[in-house]
């Protein structure tokens, strides 16, 4: 069994985390860290596990009793998180946060997308787990750059539900501000612009065309729409072809020939990607839930492939059809 311990335990990741690993065969959650939760019962926060789960939150962890640390903390504490502790060697970190998804002198984190490098994702000790809106995009985006397609500028505009902005209450998150609502923000200038111009770059180095994307705030709360388009020569049927041959061994990724809802894709690890051509333009839908293979589920996947298990061991999750 593989003993994991969860740092940062009370938010919405952690919460989808605890109860992905909960019916994980092959896992055993150790402890579950919240300073401010400490004493309290996991369902106390997560409601939905009652019945599940006796296990509490502590404010007291030992690092050498796991073999898989997941942190959940807020952008900027991982890296005080390293600072401060001492890890084991051998001890496999997976982080959450944005603090390690972009390649600098001193970082030694694989970036953690399995359809970009699944290869190193196996053999990686410390992994940054991708940004929701990064994997949604990317998604859509990667088989052009791994073919050298991305000749021109990219457009995309993506909406995100909103646990996408984290559990602590914001005048832009609270239920009368947005229900019935739509918003856009830090437009041109969002954090997980960096990570995926990274991987683009990564596949495709001769793409120096713009990178153009408007975040908007939906009013649903999970669940993120990425609509993407870029000038593509080719027929519709050669780009469905490029990509279905680019996800044949990725498991969690389907492209659909029919234009999906966001449903399809809510309460699952899955992506789902459709493809239109207008003139010269192919514009790319991809779907996604903001919580799991935006986050949680794909921390699983990752922590599967670093300890050499099924990649789906654990995600077999079900949309909530209605």
């Amino acid at each position: 069994m593989i003993k994991v311990g969860i740092i940062g335990g009370a938010g919405y990741t952690a919460g989808e985390l605890i109860r992905i690993l909960l019916n994980h065969a092959e896992v055993e959650i150790s402890f579950v860290h919240s300073e401010s939760n400490a004493g309290n019962k996991l369902y106390d926060v997560h409601v939905d596990l009652i019945g599940d789960t006796e296990i509490c939150f502590t404010s007291d962890y030992n690092l050498a009793s796991v073999d898989a640390l997941f942190l959940c903390m807020g952008h900027g504490k991982s890296k005080e998180f390293f600072n401060k502790e001492t890890i084991p060697a051998g001890l496999k970190v997976i982080d959450l946060s944005h603090d390690f998804r972009l390649k600098a002198e001193g970082n030694d984190f694989v970036y953690g997308l399995p359809e970009l490098q699944r290869e190193r994702i196996k053999n990686a000790t410390y992994l940054a787990n991708p940004g929701c809106f990064a994997t949604g995009i990317q998604l859509a985006l990667l088989p052009l750059a791994a073919n050298g397609l991305l000749k021109s500028s990219i457009h995309v505009n993506a909406i995100t539900g909103s646990t996408g902005a984290g559990q602590k209450p914001t005048s832009t998150t609270h239920f009368s501000w947005r229900n019935n609502n739509l918003s856009a923000y830090k437009i041109f200038q969002h954090q997980h612009e960096a990570e995926i111009i990274q991987s683009l770059v990564q596949l495709q180095e001769s793409f120096s065309g713009e990178f153009n994307f408007i975040p908007v705030r939906g009013n649903h709360t999970r669940g993120i729409f990425v609509t993407a388009y870029t000038k593509f020569d080719d027929s519709l049927d050669e780009a469905n072809t490029l990509y279905k041959e680019y996800y044949t061994n990725h498991p969690f990724v389907f492209i659909s020939e029919n234009n999906p809802g966001l449903k399809q894709v809510v309460n699952t690890n899955k992506a789902v990607v459709y493809l239109e051509k207008y003139n010269d333009n192919l514009v790319v839908v991809s779907l996604t839930d903001n919580l799991l293979k935006g986050a949680s589920g794909q921390a699983v996947q990752n922590m599967n492939l670093m300890f050499g298990l099924d990649e789906k061991e654990g995600l077999k999750l079900k949309p909530i059809a209605f």
